[in-house]
């Protein structure tokens, strides 16, 4: 299994451009997965210097519902005339940073024909599943980092139950994807105990302390190797790395083999 990073945060390629947001192309033994469109078309852009061709692709999933990784979506949908788009049913909701921001998805592309809306469990093939985990307790909880939902006129802290993440069986080994881990890295971590976790761990807005090193000793007691990116932040992650070898940064341009 091959897993290219399309587009995240932070580019260390000459040619290839970076943006806040999140892009993976996943090769798999049959099937060509793209997961995230990032925020605007850059991943396009970057898969073609590349050489990766998304019109291959077989299988797109989104995330969850926001701009930064579904903000290219039209243009997929664009450039690739046959791949199914799997999201959670609660991906076109109302999705504030703050209460100024919209950050949702453009809800005209809900009436596309391509777009599949999930439960909390969908198995897309065998071997690729999407779990929500909306159903499952939390031991960790950091809240919802000021991110909001409205409904009718209020609103309310994100629950993040718009977001799912992938489950790729190949090989006798579980390979986890996720787009922000929202609900927890520490407990996605819990949960499943993959073998390699790739995606965001939304730890950019914590301070360098003892409670992040914490939550680094944590994660580094699993023997699931992590590649990290996007929402993790830049200073988190080499403050992080101090405290893990199992723990690596994917970046705008670079490749995975598994």
């Amino acid at each position: 299994m091959k897993i290219t990073s399309l587009v995240e945060n932070i580019s260390r390629k000459e040619n290839i451009g970076a943006e806040h947001g999140l892009s993976l192309f996943i090769e798999t033994e049959n099937y060509n997965i793209l997961f995230d469109m990032g925020q605007t078309d850059l991943f396009s852009e970057n898969a073609e210097k590349l050489s990766i061709d998304l019109s291959s692709v077989d299988i797109a999933v989104l995330s969850h519902g926001h701009y930064d990784h579904g903000g290219g979506l039209l243009k997929f949908l664009t450039l690739n005339n046959k791949a199914k788009v799997y999201m959670n049913k609660n991906a076109f909701g109302d999705y504030y940073n703050g209460t100024e921001k919209y950050i949702g998805l453009d809800k005209s592309l809900s009436e596309s024909s391509r777009i599949v809306l999930t439960d909390d469990f969908y198995e897309i093939e065998k071997g690729l599943s999407l779990y929500s985990c909306n159903d499952r307790e939390k031991k960790y909880d950091l809240g919802s980092f000021g991110l909001k939902k409205k409904k009718g006129d209020k609103f309310h802290p994100d629950d993040f139950i718009h977001e799912h993440y992938l489950l790729i069986e190949e090989n006798d080994k579980k390979v986890f994807i996720s787009g922000c881990s929202h609900k927890g890295i520490l407990n996605i971590a819990e949960w499943f105990s993959p073998d390699v976790l790739i995606g965001g761990f939304h730890f950019s807005k914590l301070p360098l302390d003892e409670k992040l090193k914490e939550y680094a000793e944590i994660l580094s007691s699993y023997k699931t190797t992590f590649y990290t990116c996007h929402c993790t932040g830049e200073e988190q992650y080499n403050f992080m790395k101090k405290y893990m070898d199992n723990l690596f940064y994917l970046s705008s341009g670079e490749s995975v083999i598994i």
